[in-house]
């Protein structure tokens, strides 16, 4: 194998670790094949993109699975969960603002750790990604069918809301939320970005028309026994609500849409954090409060704000208007993170790793069509015919593996490159990533074995992928950008 017409032999195993040169990645910002990317993001609609990409994922859909892991105390695995995602946005904000395209943490694998395992890391955002937004979608028809079921009486048939395995054939309104988030991509990037911040306030008034309710029925008895499990309860349901963190990194992917990506990027990262940890904390202490942790559970719906609101009121408008908001407000999770799935499909078809359909541009609407449709076709079908808690696990494994390679990233960059422009430099070097790199593998080791059994089947899967095509049409060793340093 050569590197480039001319170049000397390079052996195999140094072809995997073969970096990509940070200056040949940078410059190929927004081009793609047949157009390029708009650049229309402000930083307001950056930081909004990341806040819709995470803001409701956890707390209108996975609480219930994870307060009766840890009782009253999941307060502190929201706290948990924030630490371990903090210490990687501080990573992803210094690769954000140094590498400033649309591939995330693939492109900063891709400059730092060679191709092998940037194709993993990009192999394990697919998984992240996409079944992230097909776990939302089954938790937004849950909430659908709540509403109607407290303004008309009505509740969407089972054969027609639910997976196989749970009473379902299959889910409807999971595939109807996606196909909706579609057709706002296609329409363009300025749209996308306007319509995701009008479901971003109306998401937060709902969340804190939540708190207010549920404060006033509010019992300190609820609390007497904080921590049943014990430290035990409290990491296993950091774990699971870990899910409920993952998206901040969306602006990471809109790098090449950012109106000024080096100074925004890290900010819209950061802020996007804070904003969602305080909502979580917030949600949390007053959803065990007005009801015992005990009466959690998602067996029967993954509406479980709005069973604290009927428990804490004893009336239906409450938690219709919720169930409402969230209808509305989760379909931003889905529109923001199916956003974020085709611009790294798009980085990764550009460098030659995945079909070159994926980085089409389409020349009037300056957004990669084929790419959408695809990627929500293959949604679709996740959210159609797969359990909301099988698809939890499987996603926050797969962001944990690349959270941990972003932060080990910042290391490598660090001492190779000394030289680049970094508009932001994570604190306490070389200790806060280090220290992402051991939270993000204490979580996955919280996860069960059937998860790690996925996970490994599904690198195993991505591995013969890279094999098959991926390293036999890769673009760095068929040209000059191919003379990156293994």
């Amino acid at each position: 194998m050569k590197t480039g017409t001319g170049a000397a032999p390079v052996s195999f195993g140094r072809s995997l670790l073969r970096t990509k040169p940070v200056d040949a990645i940078v410059a190929e910002g927004g081009r793609g094949e047949g157009g390029e990317l708009k650049r229309t993001m402000s930083l307001l609609q950056l930081t909004l993109f990341s806040v819709g990409a995470t803001l409701g994922t956890g707390i209108f859909v996975v609480l219930g699975e994870a307060v009766p892991k840890a009782g009253p105390a999941v307060v502190l695995s929201f706290v948990l969960a924030a630490v371990t995602a903090l210490f990687s946005a501080l990573s992803y904000a210094e690769l954000a603002g140094t590498i400033p395209v649309s591939g995330s943490s693939y492109s900063y694998s891709y400059a730092t750790l060679g191709e092998l395992v940037a194709w993993v890391c990009g192999w394990c955002l697919l998984l992240e990604y996409a079944v992230s937004v097909s776990a939302v979608a089954v938790g937004w028809g849950s909430y659908l069918s709540a509403f109607f079921d407290d303004a008309a009486g009505f509740t969407i048939p089972a054969e027609i809301s639910g997976p196989p395995g749970e009473g379902g054939i299959v889910n409807v309104p999971a595939v109807i939320v996606v196909m909706f988030a579609m057709f706002l991509l296609l329409r363009g990037t300025s749209e996308s970005a306007t319509a995701n911040t009008i479901m971003v306030f109306l998401k937060i008034g709902v969340l804190l028309f939540f708190c207010a309710v549920a404060f006033t029925a509010f019992d300190s008895g609820n609390l007497s026994s904080f921590a049943p499990m014990g430290w035990a309860g409290i990491s296993a349901a950091g774990s699971k609500v870990f899910f409920s963190y993952i998206g901040f990194d969306a602006a990471s992917t809109a790098g090449e849409e950012a109106k000024n990506p080096r100074r925004d990027l890290p900010l819209a990262i950061i802020l996007s954090l804070v904003i969602v940890t305080v909502i979580y904390v917030l949600v949390g202490l007053a959803a065990v409060g007005a009801m015992h942790w005990e009466k959690f559970d998602i067996s029967g719906s993954e509406a479980s704000l709005a069973a604290v609101l009927d428990e804490a009121t004893g009336q239906t408008w409450p938690s219709m208007i919720l169930s409402l908001g969230a209808v509305i407000a989760i379909a931003s999770v889905v529109l923001t993170v199916m956003y974020g799935q085709t611009r790294i499909l798009f980085a990764m078809s550009r460098d030659g790793l995945v079909p070159p359909v994926f980085q089409k541009v389409s020349p009037g609407r300056r957004v990669p069509v084929a790419n959408t449709v695809i990627v929500a076709g293959f949604i679709s079908i996740l959210a159609a015919a797969i359990p909301l808690g099988r698809l939890v696990d499987a996603t926050s494994i797969g962001t944990l593996f690349a959270f941990a390679l972003v932060s080990v990233g910042v290391i490598v960059l660090r001492r190779t490159r000394p030289d680049l422009p970094r508009s932001f430099r994570t604190p306490l070097y070389p200790l806060t990533p280090l220290l992402g790199v051991g939270f993000c593998v204490y979580l996955m080791v919280g996860l069960g074995g059937v998860t790690w059994a996925v996970f490994l089947l599904w690198t195993l899967v991505g591995l013969a992928a890279y094999f098959l095509y991926g390293r036999r049409h890769s673009r760095l060793a068929a040209g000059p950008v191919g003379r990156g340093t293994p």
